[in-house]
């Protein structure tokens, strides 16, 4: 959908960004032998996967994907095993594409750019490309190449032999960063178009399913906030003996030491029976106390 489409550009034009200003503020190829390869695949490399799992971390559908499956209710809840893996594999599917958008556009941007590709690179280029120093040994070629990145570290003599190193791996690493956005583009275009042919829903009803999703989904979020809100509300007005907004609040009801020290402090999601959890401390106090305690009316002076 639109909002889908709105929402990967973003992430792309902002991976770019921050592309350009990660490579400006930090990447500085070391030119020696065996460290250039390291640092410019560490640069090339570990950005995308951190944004891949950013990508999957960001993403509602895989916590829906995951959060619960160990509960004994799940196996009620999947008569059809193969139903529910053909839907397993299709969400991953759509989640992976989506969390694919920011390292791939890191990938892309960075060897169209050049820089890494040229720094780790540099040192296995052909002897072919190569003119000066003929007679000196494998070695001390590889760290004459290793060197050309920086060219502040290459003598004047062999300023012609790195202009052309650099050319030829730049060219090499921009036709990779092209074809790597062809083979997103095409990849994705097909999937759009398979996902389409297989559809059991026509043009218009697939649209008006995608609508009724969305404003079922925004429907269910404002009666969760709705229904949460009140249903808290009748537990705070037991430990405090008032709602939150009232006006004229006639009295309040003053909490003992205890009844402080039972909502207090860390506690996890408690079952309470095969069908209700206990939510929080509060939760738990105000379904096990009665209604009493001391009351203060609030005309009265303390």
């Amino acid at each position: 959908g639109k909002e889908v489409v709105i929402a990967n550009a973003i992430i792309a034009i902002l991976t770019i960004g921050g592309q350009q200003l990660f490579s400006f503020f930090t990447f500085s190829c070391p030119c020696h032998v065996g460290q250039n390869l390291i640092y410019g695949l560490a640069f090339l490399g570990v950005p995308a996967l951190i944004l891949l799992v950013v990508g999957y971390a960001l993403n509602n559908q895989t916590w829906r994907l995951v959060t619960g499956k160990r509960s004994p209710f799940q196996e009620e809840t999947t008569p059809n095993r193969l139903l529910h893996c053909k839907l397993i594999c299709f969400v991953l599917c759509s989640i992976t594409g989506r969390a694919l958008v920011a390292p791939v556009t890191w990938l892309a941007v960075t060897l169209i750019n050049g820089s890494y590709y040229v720094c780790a690179m540099s040192e296995f280029v052909s002897v072919y490309y190569y003119g000066a120093h003929a007679n000196i040994t494998a070695g001390e070629r590889r760290r004459m190449l290793a060197a050309f990145p920086c060219s502040q570290l290459v003598p004047p003599e062999q300023t012609r032999a790195r202009d052309e190193v650099i050319l030829l791996l730049r060219y090499q690493s921009q036709v990779a960063g092209w074809l790597l956005i062809a083979v997103v583009v095409i990849t994705v275009f097909l999937s759009y178009c398979l996902a389409s042919c297989f559809s059991p829903l026509s043009f218009l009803h697939f649209r008006y399913w995608s609508s009724y999703v969305h404003n079922e989904q925004q429907l269910f979020d404002e009666a969760t906030d709705q229904h949460s809100r009140l249903y808290a509300t009748q537990h705070v007005r037991k430990f405090f003996g008032f709602v939150p907004g009232t006006e004229n609040v006639k009295e309040i009801r003053i909490p003992s030491l205890r009844e402080w020290q039972a909502i207090s402090g860390l506690a996890f999601l408690k079952r309470v029976d095969e069908e209700h959890y206990d939510y929080s401390l509060l939760h738990d106090w105000a379904l096990k106390e009665p209604v009493n305690g001391k009351y203060l009316k609030t005309d009265e002076d303390p």
